[in-house]
């Protein structure tokens, strides 16, 4: 048996399934202290079904608390920033593109040497090491703890940054250390920038994560536990505190896969309806379809992996607001005080919910308390509330032809009449808390996202290889021996590169190896 949950913003959602099965789940107030509301989900979930902690053999764990700090620019550590560029890459220097708060957080402690590699892995510049041992020292100095380290086409041949990182240790034994290759993908300002994002995050990764640690330990729970990404993959704890930001949009991302589990639907646009905010994804072949542009964090550019998602300020909570003739609902909400807020519920702010049921299409709290509101009202609300997520979902859609909705959420009582350009809508069973099912049954991962030369291996050889080497990264990060298999495959040739060069992005995922069962190492 599994427990999956989803730490939000609002509620900390948790799931306890049996193979295919859930056999409870609830919602709890998210709490400060991060362990209290994992603890109580849990806690509720395991009384509900009469299971005892022993029998559980794993918790998958959803967090949105990386992303929030790096965009409420809080709990930051100070970064010593290293590229590895010169002379051919200095006309932009990092953070170049940061806002000021998080320039604030983050400092401006960069250094730029030599080093650096062209498109196919052969040296651009030989690398300054001493260059680097020097700006070591001057970071030890400071007193920075982190640093993020980023060269020139690292994604193809990361020799360099693997020597700028041990010179690093050497003269800062402490310190924690982001290689941009390892997380983000060809394009050297972005992936920079990611890597400096994460270094950032290195000290609240340890506290997070040993604050899950600490509640599964006060629950009696002595199962592994992982932490989903933002492909609907898992990660061990470990890798969390290393990268953290790769829980980026973890939250809607397990939604999508939970609404893809639970609708049986492998294609179909997704609409994730909070108390705040609807996302909107699109699922291909059961996973979030990939942001295929450069995406903005907080202000930041960057370029490692991403779901595709459009998100509205229409939620349960969303305020509802009349003027003469007009009715507005959103962007703004009351969040987690809807049930102390909301009209139906004894409160005095009328919101979405208290639309939804007024106009019969929702039974929750005392209908009696919004039978005044006036009907004509109601209907101009609940048609605002319509043309916001259809005009979502026509964004999100890349052909004219109609195609499935799935409504998962505790919001998705809202959405009572049909969606333009929508062949069918579903609201599965548990659609409540399908990020935590999301979470509950991810799987895991491994990818590979480099050059390949079409003229010296092959398509064929190239695909052979990279679909390769991406299963042996999901082995390594713990599935299942016979259990993979290869769910994207991307070409992109790079016109202008000699040698039929072809940038290939493969990705592979298996099951969880169960405790015992062949697997690969840990990641």
């Amino acid at each position: 048996m599994r427990i999956g949950v989803d730490v939000g913003g609002t509620n900390t959602d948790a799931v306890l399934m049996a193979g295919k099965t859930v056999l409870a789940a609830t919602k709890s107030p998210t709490t400060e202290d991060v362990s209290g509301g994992i603890i109580a989900s849990i806690k509720t979930i395991l009384e509900r079904s009469g299971k005892k902690p022993a029998d559980i053999e794993a918790v998958m764990i959803g967090t949105t608390h990386f992303t929030n700090a790096f965009v409420e620019a809080k709990h930051l550590l100070e970064v010593g920033i290293i590229r590895l560029s010169l002379p051919s890459a200095s006309g932009i220097p990092p953070l170049s593109d940061w806002p000021e708060r998080l320039l604030r957080a983050v400092g401006r402690h960069v250094y730029e040497v030599a080093g650096g590699y062209q498109y196919d892995g052969r040296e651009n510049s030989a690398l300054d090491e001493r260059a680097i041992a020097q700006a070591a020292k001057e970071m030890r100095k400071k007193g920075l703890k982190a640093v993020a380290i980023a060269g020139i086409f690292s994604p193809i041949n990361a020799a360099q940054e693997d020597r700028a990182a041990q010179i690093v240790q050497q003269e800062m034994p402490e310190a924690r250390i982001t290689l941009s290759h390892a997380i983000g993908r060809i394009g050297m300002i972005e992936r920079e920038n990611a890597a400096i994002m994460n270094a950032s995050l290195a000290s609240l990764s340890v506290k997070v994560v040993d604050s899950f640690r600490v509640a599964l330990k006060k629950l009696g729970l002595h199962a592994p536990f992982y932490v989903s990404q933002n492909d609907g993959t898992l990660m061990s704890a470990e890798f969390v505190e290393q990268y953290p930001v790769l829980t980026f949009a973890s939250g809607p991302t397990n939604s999508m896969r939970g609404a893809a589990y639970l609708s049986g639907a492998k294609n179909a646009i997704v609409a994730d309806i909070g108390g705040t905010t609807t996302d909107i994804g699109v699922l291909s072949n059961g996973f979030p379809r990939e942001s295929s542009v450069t995406v903005d964090i907080g202000g930041v550019r960057t370029n490692f992996r991403m779901p595709d998602i459009f998100a509205i300020g229409l939620g349960g909570g969303s305020l509802v607001r009349v003027a003469k003739n007009s009715v507005t609902v959103g962007p703004d909400s009351v969040g987690f005080r809807l049930l102390e807020k909301g009209l139906a519920f004894g409160g005095d702010t009328l919101t979405a919910s208290d639309i939804a049921v007024a106009a019969g299409a929702a039974d929750m709290g005392d209908r009696s308390l919004v039978e005044h509101l006036d009907k004509g009202m109601v209907d101009q609300a609940v048609d605002v509330i319509h043309r916001l997520l259809s005009e979502a979902v026509d964004r999100m859609k890349s052909s004219a032809a109609a195609a499935p909705l799935i409504l998962v959420g505790g919001g998705s009582v809202l959405i009572s009449r049909q969606i333009p350009g929508v062949s069918d809508i579903l609201v599965p069973q548990n659609a409540a808390v399908a990020n935590a099912i999301g979470a509950a049954i991810a799987q895991v991962g491994g990818e590979v996202d480099r050059v390949f030369s079409y003229e010296e291996l092959g398509r064929d050889g190239a695909l052979r290889a990279a679909k390769a080497e991406a299963s042996e990264r999901a082995l390594a990060a713990g599935a299942a021996l016979g259990t993979i298999e290869i769910v994207d495959v991307e070409e992109l040739p790079l016109q202008y590169v000699p040698g039929g060069a072809v940038r290939l992005r493969v990705r592979a995922v298996g099951e969880l190896a169960a405790s015992g069962e062949s697997r690969g190492a840990k990641a």
